[in-house]
């Protein structure tokens, strides 16, 4: 099992050059657990995640990483704790599946250091987790969307780090890769104990995946707790602008959303 670690976001302003994306944001992230941010284009769910990974400096306030913030931590020290998986990443042109893995060991060599068993355990290890062993020599050009993207949680697990950030990492899949990754990553989290943050646009698989929803509108928490709490009809209208159903999720019993579009749909039935 990972160490547990705490994550805390303080009083967090950021954006991008003169555009502020997030005001005055707060929110603890609790350990061991996975917590899906969820909210509308442009809300600064990714400008969050950018942050928290120091990818971007705030303007105001600061993330804490045991009580100390990011931007003090030793960046290998930091990469060795916290990894983060972007949207869409791009791998260099003709590198192999085996080549992107081992560049997840970087953080835990230093100039002098050589590679050595333990980069090889772990390496074998995130191979196996993602169930990719047999793709060891591929060109990841080649592979499909579902093979990529666990070709890329499998780099982030070589780093074996006990937080894991992830950027809309079923962006893209067809829904029996979208319920493989997340499948997989709940398996990381019961297994390994390790903390997942992620970006989620699917409501649904985000209330039935994950421990605690964060909402966020217009660069502000708007509600964050248990999906049980968390997701209801007033969320969703003031966070999305949608009107909405809810019922229970067949198999975890959650709350799942149906929205109500503008125009009344009625079922039709070819003739036989």
């Amino acid at each position: 099992m990972t160490t547990a670690h705490s994550l805390i976001v303080e009083q967090l302003s950021a954006g991008y050059s003169d555009k502020s994306i997030l005001h005055d944001l707060s929110i603890t992230i609790e350990p061991g657990k996975i917590t899906s941010i969820v909210g509308a284009n442009a809300c600064g769910k990714s400008t969050l995640l950018k942050t928290i990974a120091r990818l971007i400096s705030p303007s105001a306030g600061q993330v804490l990483l045991d009580g100390k913030s990011v931007h003090h931590v030793p960046t290998k020290t930091l990469a060795r704790t916290l990894g983060l998986l972007p949207q869409s990443p791009i791998a260099p042109e003709g590198i192999t599946v085996g080549d992107l893995i081992s560049r997840g060991r970087h953080p835990h060599h230093g100039l002098m250091s050589r590679w050595s068993k333990k980069d090889d355990e772990a390496i074998t290890q995130a191979l196996d987790v993602t169930k990719i062993t047999d793709l060891i020599d591929r060109e990841v050009d080649e592979l499909s969307g579902g093979q990529r993207q666990r070709v890329w949680i499998a780099m982030a697990l070589a780093q074996e780090t006990d937080i894991l950030l992830l950027d809309e990492p079923t962006t893209f899949l067809d829904v029996t890769h979208q319920i493989e990754v997340l499948d997989l990553l709940v398996d990381l989290n019961l297994k390994k104990g390790i903390t997942i943050v992620m970006v989620l646009h699917d409501l649904n698989l985000a209330a039935r995946y994950s421990d605690y929803l964060l909402a966020i509108r217009k660069g502000k928490v708007h509600s964050h707790g248990v999906p049980d709490k968390i997701l209801s009809k007033e969320m969703i209208k003031d966070v999305f602008g949608l009107n909405s159903h809810l019922v229970n999720d067949p198999v975890t019993q959650k709350p799942m959303m149906i929205p109500i579009g503008r125009h009344k749909l009625e079922p039709s039935f070819e003739k036989l």
